[in-house]
């Protein structure tokens, strides 16, 4: 019996119970990402440090040693070393550059990790470096980078790359994925703020880019590629309409989800905007 079969039995009985299956297999991150070969010199030429978030040792990178570094904040089951190409872009421009492996992720330890902890985790690397020349996210990273400027993190700049504008939109992905109805997410959705962030009423919403857009002197670089399976374009062409008039939205064709990040249009969007060169004072869109 395939897992889609039975969540169709399980929530012909009950919804509600159904959600109660459910919430393990959203929650969990699955296998730790390796190092791709073709990374691992960058990998291993970054500084390493520790800081402590929800219990849980998280090892955090640093390249060269700069003011106001770029920060990266990688996705779902990520981690910093899939930046190695942009790194090795950003160093050779003279700017220094800082990552982590949140909780269940690359080097840092833990089972679970959520919002909370990539936030936890850029407000001290924050506090550490005094703020960021530009904050670079992908997937489910930039939720929380939003979410952290929002409530105050210092940032010149912000880039998203194959980016989510709002959790919500996880649930509804992962409720696809199992075939759920739409009484069965709804159930899911509270169960996942109660249990999960019992002290945090409304978290989803709170950490939509949709409902809380970044403050309005920060711009914004969104790249999606059309053909993303993991998190629909749509989700970027939402933030950038949100942010009309200081935002870049560059569409891609042929490089999925995870391939955009090392892709040389990426790059070279990036760079520029890190740089300041292409900082848009009026909306724009790129089909590339």
């Amino acid at each position: 019996m395939s897992i889609r079969t039975a969540f169709a039995a399980i929530q012909a009985l009950s919804p509600r119970v159904a959600a109660h299956a459910a919430l393990p297999l959203f929650r969990r991150v699955g296998p730790r990402l390796p190092v791709h070969p073709r990374d691992m010199a960058t990998h291993d030429a970054a500084r390493r440090g520790t800081i402590t978030v929800r219990g849980h040792r998280v090892t955090t990178y640093a390249w060269g040693d700069g003011e106001r570094p770029v920060l990266l904040v990688h996705g779902w089951r990520g981690r910093a070393s899939q930046f190695a190409p942009l790194i090795r872009e950003l160093r050779s421009e003279g700017h220094s550059v800082v990552a982590f492996d949140a909780p269940a992720n690359g080097d840092s330890r833990g089972r679970r990790t959520h919002v909370l902890d990539y936030s936890d985790a850029i407000r001290q690397l924050e506090r550490r470096h005094g703020g960021f020349g530009a904050i670079v996210a992908h997937s489910f990273g930039l939720p929380s980078a939003v979410a952290s400027v929002v409530d105050g993190v210092v940032t010149d700049r912000v880039v998203g790359i194959a980016g989510v504008a709002e959790p919500a939109h996880l649930l509804q992905q992962f409720g696809r994925m199992l075939g759920l109805s739409a009484e069965t997410k709804s159930h899911l959705r509270r169960l996942f703020e109660q249990r999960v962030f019992p002290h945090h009423p409304g978290i989803v919403d709170r950490y939509s880019a949709l409902l809380n857009p970044l403050p309005p002197e920060v711009p914004l670089l969104l790249t999606h590629d059309r053909g993303d399976t993991v998190v629909e374009p749509s989700q970027s062409e939402q933030l950038h309409a949100v942010h009309a008039g200081r935002s870049t939205l560059v569409l891609t064709e042929g490089l999925g989800h995870r391939r955009i990040l090392s892709a040389d249009v990426t790059l070279d969007a990036v760079m520029s905007f890190v740089s300041g060169v292409d900082s848009p004072m009026t909306e724009h869109v790129r089909l590339l």
